[in-house]
């Protein structure tokens, strides 16, 4: 069952040159108990959907979808007061650079302290007196901060950037959310501390059943925890589906770019040899590509690429591409694979 069914979203604002469409129809689908991969380059729109989801848009920003469900409710035909509630109750964000985000002039264990709703409570009425205390003392252990009186003592100046994002996954799970967005968790983070997050997230998806939308930049580091994956490039989707169809067998161009943008340290490297990069930069806003955006980098792009190409469905995969990677030889191999019976007349 979709727990978050997004369909057609667009994301516009005005500039001088007139409106700007910075996420052009995506589609986004997570299931219930699911982690969803969202992955592209900084400045694919990855944040602007996930603030869009957790009702954190500007109000400059024109948001228009052809369906946008969380729990089959549709969440733009809300007015602003049940949205707001609904998803203070049922959804929660982690933000990148945690200690930006944190006050400086209080200390952790007030923040987080407020950052518990009232209605979590569950207990009798005569262990209400400091239950907030006791729960925001279990939210850091459970993160993984066993010495709770030292990060609550401190200031968000005197903590480490990994404790930070701890204590921010600490503040998103204090309203139980049935899902979670992890905006680039792992920035600028050591591998240790990130192996942590990872196993942390991936125990509460278990152990709680909470669905997770887990973006980043990386396809490699990620691929490891999501059963999903969904690629974006310039705010256009490029492709979605499992993770172990898109690993094996990717259609779209940039997702095979992704793929092999990190060498394979396992074979030996030719001396000066090439990284496999897509030449070119991403483009500025106001000069967006016509049709597939990606075209002007993609080096199977012919003139057909000018216009922009539908969504094709192959077997609970999606794909935006007019001349798609391993199509024809995956097809081959689902026909090999395919078991015809024998009849044997008597």
């Amino acid at each position: 069952m979709a727990l978050l069914d997004i369909r057609n979203l667009s994301i516009e604002i005005n500039s001088p040159n007139g409106r700007i469409k910075i996420v052009d129809n995506v589609n986004l689908t997570i299931n219930e108990g699911d982690i969803c991969g969202l992955v592209g380059e900084s400045g694919s729109g990855k944040s602007l959907i996930a603030k869009v989801i957790c009702n954190a848009a500007k109000e400059s920003w024109i948001v228009t979808a052809d369906r946008f469900r969380f729990n089959e409710i549709e969440l733009l035909k809300l007015t602003p007061n049940k949205r707001k509630k609904l998803i203070g109750k049922e959804i929660s964000m982690i933000f990148q650079q945690p200690l930006s985000y944190l006050d400086p002039s209080k200390k952790i264990g007030k923040q987080l302290i407020q950052n518990i709703p009232h209605w979590t409570y569950k207990g009798r009425w005569w262990q209400w007196f400091g239950w907030k205390k006791r729960r925001a003392i279990e939210l850091l252990h459970r993160v993984g901060i066993k010495d709770h009186l030292d990060i609550m003592n401190s200031y968000a100046n005197e903590i480490s950037e990994g404790e930070g994002q701890k204590v921010m996954i600490a503040m998103a799970i204090a309203n139980q959310p049935r899902l979670l967005i992890a905006d680039e968790p792992m920035n600028a983070l050591e591998p240790i501390t990130k192996a942590q997050i990872f196993r942390l997230l991936s125990s509460m998806n278990k152990n709680q059943g909470t669905s997770i939308l887990l973006t980043s930049n990386e396809i490699n580091s990620i691929s490891d925890w999501c059963s999903s994956l969904s690629i974006l490039y310039c705010g256009q989707n490029a492709e979605s589906g499992s993770k172990e169809s898109i690993l094996e067998m990717p259609y779209h161009p940039y997702t095979n770019a992704l793929l092999h943008s990190i060498p394979n340290f396992k074979q030996p490297l030719p001396h000066k040899g090439r990284l496999n990069t897509l030449k070119g930069t991403m483009p500025l806003l106001e000069q967006m590509p016509v049709g597939c955006r990606l075209g002007p980098r993609c080096p199977f792009s012919q003139s057909k690429c000018v216009i922009k190409p539908l969504t094709k469905h192959l077997k609970h995969r999606e794909f935006s591409c007019h001349f798609p990677l391993n199509l024809r030889e995956n097809q081959r191999k689902e026909k090999e694979n395919v078991f015809i019976p024998l009849t044997i007349s008597l």
